[in-house]
């Protein structure tokens, strides 16, 4: 049996692993946040990055990617994805949907990571702040994936490639552009 597997962040853009098939779409009722803590990947335990998770929203979709992957590929897929994705503490399993107006999802059981809001599940877990406190913490964080702020631009852009502009991803790039272009002002 096959098994599906639904990006919203990094995934969109770097798989890590073999897929049999790579579809473009979204998932109904969450949205995309900034809310989690990155302390193995883009931040360290004394400085966390932010990464995105998902919060329940009604009416509001998430785009991303879904992978398919075969049953020959699924241990080490799940293995990689079980390491990189160690602090997102849930697994939910959604219906991914590709046509806008559609009614019937395109799949039903994608497996998505999701870092839920329980801190005692999910130590890593930030939760809301304002977009410009977001956006001093993305530009100062960088851990042994990178500088997070890579990561924000990584994300903005693989959106802008799947034809998807997230309010909330634009907006806090612009930010993070914001305080770079201010501080490398005052830098001179």
């Amino acid at each position: 049996m096959v098994m599906w597997v639904f990006g919203y962040g990094s995934l969109i853009w770097k798989a890590g692993f073999n897929f049999d098939e790579r579809v473009v779409g979204f998932i109904k009722d969450y949205r995309r946040v900034f809310y989690q803590g990155s302390t193995d990947h883009r931040g360290t335990p004394e400085f966390p990055g932010r990464t995105v998770t998902l919060e329940p929203a009604e009416g509001e979709v998430c785009w991303g990617a879904a992978y398919k992957i075969s049953k020959e590929d699924q241990e080490i897929a799940l293995e990689h994805l079980e390491v990189r994705e160690k602090q997102y503490d849930k697994k939910a399993y959604l219906d991914f949907f590709t046509e806008p107006t559609a009614t019937t999802p395109a799949l039903s059981g994608v497996m998505v990571y999701i870092a839920s809001p329980d801190k005692k599940r999910n130590v890593n877990y930030l939760g809301p702040a304002s977009i410009e406190d977001i956006a001093k913490q993305i530009v100062e964080a960088k851990g042994p994936s990178g500088p997070n702020r890579e990561y924000l631009f990584k994300l903005e852009e693989a959106l802008l490639q799947i034809g998807y502009k997230d309010k909330h991803v634009l907006d806090l790039a612009n930010e993070v552009r914001r305080i770079i272009s201010e501080r490398e002002l005052t830098a001179l």
